[in-house]
This record gives C-alpha cells, sequence and structure tokens, in this order.
C-alpha cells in the first residue's frame, strides 16, 4: 500500500495541467467573488466577508482537487485495465482506496495555502497564528471526506458517464453547502436541509476556527459519518468490479 501511495503522488504531481487548475483555480474565484465584496459581514453571523470567501473558496479548491481528480483518473483506469493489474498483486480493496485518498490529499494542501496568502494580500484577512494553522488542518482533513467520494463515483460510473455525474454533484454540493453562497441567504425550508449536506459541515469548520472558537460536534459528526458512507462504499464497489472480473 505505501508503494501505491508513492506512485500516486508521484504521478499526480507530475500532471501539470491538473495541478495548475486545481491550485490557481480556487485563487482566482476567490478573487472574482470576493474581490467586489466590500467589507461587511454575512447576514446572520459575525463573520466578515473576505474571511467568509477565504474558508469558502479554500474549502472549494480542496473539494476540486479531490474530488475531480480521484473520480475521472480512477474511471480511466478501470477502462485501461490498470485497476485490473493491481488485482494481481496482495493490495487489499481498502489499500487501494487509501492510496487514493492519500494522493489527492497532497494536491488540497497547496490550493488551501494559496487562498490563504492570496485573501490576507488582497482582502487584508488577518488571524492568530494558531486560527491559521488549525484552518489549513480541519480544511485539508475535511477534504478526504469528497476524496473518499471521489473513489465511490470512479467505480460506480462508467469513463463517459464520470465526468457529468462528478460536475452535477461538484456544483450541487458547492452551492448548497454555502461554498459559493452564505446558506444564511437560502429560504429557511432549504437551510433545513443543507445544514446535513457534507460540503455545509465541510464549511462550518473553517467559520468556527475564524470566530475563535472549535468546530462544532455536529459537524465533525456529519463529516465522519459520510467519510465512513464514502470510504466503505469505495471499498465495497472494488471488492464488486473484482468479482465481476
Amino acid at each position: 500500500m505505501n508503494t501505491l501511495i508513492k506512485l500516486e503522488i508521484t504521478r499526480t504531481l507530475r500532471n501539470k495541467k491538473f495541478m495548475f487548475f486545481s491550485v490557481v483555480y480556487p485563487a482566482v474565484l476567490f478573487l472574482v467573488i470576493a474581490g467586489p465584496q466590500g467589507d461587511g459581514r454575512v447576514p446572520g453571523t459575525r463573520l466578515g466577508l473576505g474571511a467568509f470567501y477565504m474558508v469558502a473558496m479554500a474549502s472549494f479548491g480542496a473539494l476540486t482537487a479531490v474530488l475531480m481528480g480521484n473520480s475521472e483518473k480512477i474511471a480511466k483506469e478501470r477502462e485501461k485495465g490498470w485497476v485490473r493489474q493491481l488485482r494481481l498483486t496482495a493490495l487489499p480493496g481498502r489499500g487501494y482506496v487509501l492510496a487514493k485518498i492519500a494522493s489527492s490529499g497532497v494536491v488540497a494542501l497547496p490550493s488551501i495555502l494559496i487562498v490563504f496568502v492570496v485573501a490576507g494580500i488582497s482582502k487584508g484577512v488577518r488571524l492568530e497564528a494558531w486560527q491559521w494553522l488549525a484552518l489549513t488542518g480541519v480544511i485539508w482533513a475535511g477534504s478526504l471526506v469528497f476524496a473518499a467520494l471521489g473513489v465511490a463515483i470512479g467505480y460506480l460510473a462508467s469513463g463517459d458517464a464520470v465526468r457529468p455525474i462528478t460536475m452535477i454533484l461538484y456544483f450541487a454540493l458547492s452551492i448548497l453547502g454555502g461554498l459559493w453562497l452564505p446558506t444564511t441567504t437560502y429560504p429557511q425550508w432549504l437551510q433545513d436541509i443543507t445544514e446535513w449536506l457534507p460540503t455545509h459541515a465541510y464549511a462550518g469548520l473553517g467559520q468556527a476556527v475564524e470566530l475563535g472558537g472549535s468546530p462544532h460536534l455536529k459537524d465533525v459528526a456529519i463529516l465522519v459519518g459520510y467519510f465512513a458512507v464514502f470510504a466503505g462504499g469505495a471499498a465495497w464497489l472494488y471488492r464488486k468490479d473484482t468479482l465481476k472480473a
């Protein structure tokens, strides 16, 4: 498993096109969305707009790196026979899933840090040292939930269908979860739904740290539950695909 993790990390870092869009894209979006915003606060919260969009775009960037990368890559590997070759080794299903999750996490980290730098320079976002460290940790750790989802989608969909399925989930989860717009501006009935989405809990991790506290237990529990479902589903789909082959 360790060998596969090293291989996956090396392959990811060599893909310059994917790295560029995964790392630079979120920072550009921050400038486009947060740039025209003033220095006001998010309705219904004590968060400044600059700080809100910094966490939102850092989370969105990490989600982009792990979800889009994993789903399409795995679907292509299945079609090309790479996964069939791995089945001839002693690698267990959980090892394959964990290797994919770990390698995608390498891409997520720089995308988070670049958004932080851009937010600090362009919008003057200032936090305590412990908050910067905590934000990096919770956003990076939370992205692993969506890395597991990407693995599951890669095994669930064919090569032709994986991109549209991933894009629909990608934008739906991002918009409804509050990574593009504050959910406090949504109708109450929609807020009641979005608070159970993984992206809403994901954004909540960073927002709690920005306000000087620790992540809410409910958000942590929601993300842990989704991770168990996504990772377990990915491992089951890997074993199912093995039996089918």
